[in-house]
């Protein structure tokens, strides 16, 4: 009869040992879960952050080179009136010349 009891105290306290290791994993297991999911959340802030980042650096060169093309155009527009009207003015002074 002894024996039996000292049995049944053994199962208990390795039952009870059992379930309090049980309840360390899950612990452990929901502590890691919950870490991972802040890892994760920060990664995505900072994958978003630098996403809107590039967007804003590409909205900026896209701007400047706009600007750029705008100044060029002018430009060219600018040279092309000059030889025009240097154009013009010598077929006027052409038509001035007498002929020879």
């Amino acid at each position: 009869m002894r024996d039996q009891e000292e049995q049944s105290l053994k199962e208990a306290k390795e039952s009870e040992k059992r379930a309090t290791e049980e309840a360390g994993r899950l612990a452990k297991k929901q502590e890691r879960r919950k870490s991972d999911l802040a890892r994760e959340e920060a990664i995505g802030k900072a994958l978003k952050a630098r996403k809107a980042k590039g967007s804003e650096k590409r909205a900026t060169e896209e701007a400047g080179r706009l600007a750029k093309e705008q100044v060029r155009r002018k430009d060219l527009f600018a040279r092309e009136q000059t030889i025009a009207e240097a154009q013009e003015e010598r077929k006027l002074k052409a038509k001035k010349r007498p002929p020879e």
